[in-house]
């Protein structure tokens, strides 16, 4: 009984820490990940199953570790982010790996990365044919971004004369039956506006809509929970 009690113990304090270092070194989506911080997700993750699975180590230490690990971490966040020349020692540079249509040998092999690979990342991003680039990048996440050449690029709307107005982004009213008093703020409209708009659409109320939102010059849309 002792053994289950120190582990829920050590997976609970063990939960807490990573979720107090994540929010302390920022959000980054898996996409955006460096090898470092990879290898830095794996290093963490290690040091605290070693606290959960080792008897001979106590959380405290794994916790010490965690910490010291985590501060090491956030400093050299704060180094690139006020010194630009660390960038490209700490990060990593982008690398042209594609240059006016033609792949840049040189480059792949410096970034340990061949044809297949290549081809690979160049059809996550919908092109199937090499031809099509006129530039590649290499970013230091281990994604590509292209520019095509003119004839494969699809015509926008200035190219086709084609008038357009910007629109604005879509503010939320209403999430799971619940009314989004801060998205009401923002189009500085109040509950019993609301209220109105919802009873002219046949809905009994608030409660009964999944999802509601306001997008300027097209009034408002709501969703009930009806398929």
């Amino acid at each position: 009984m002792q053994s289950y009690i120190s582990l829920t113990t050590e997976l609970i304090v063990g939960f807490f820490a990573l979720l107090v270092l994540s929010k302390v070194l920022g959000k980054n989506q898996i996409t955006q990940l460096t090898p470092f911080d990879f290898i830095s997700a794996l290093v963490i993750g290690e040091l605290l199953g070693n606290a959960i699975y080792d008897d001979d180590i106590h959380l405290v230490y794994v916790l010490y570790a965690i910490f010291i690990w985590g501060s090491l971490i956030y400093s050299i966040e704060m180094i690139t982010q006020k010194f630009r020349f660390t960038r490209g020692l700490l990060e990593g540079s982008p690398s042209i790996i594609i240059a006016k249509g033609r792949i840049q040998f040189d480059e792949l092999r410096k970034n340990k990365l061949d044809l297949n690979q290549l081809q690979h990342l160049l059809r996550e991003k919908g092109v199937f044919s090499i031809r099509e680039v006129q530039y590649g990048i290499l970013e230091t996440n281990g994604t590509v971004n292209i520019q095509l050449k003119h004839a494969f690029r699809s015509p926008s709307n200035q190219e086709m004369a084609i008038k357009g107005v910007d629109q604005s982004l879509p503010i939320p009213l209403i999430m799971d039956g619940e009314i989004i008093y801060e998205g009401l703020k923002k189009i500085k409209k109040n509950e019993s506006w609301l209220h109105e708009q919802i009873q002219k659409r046949g809905f009994p109320s608030h409660k009964t809509i999944f999802y509601a939102e306001w997008l300027d010059d097209h009034s408002i849309y709501m969703q009930n929970y009806t398929p």
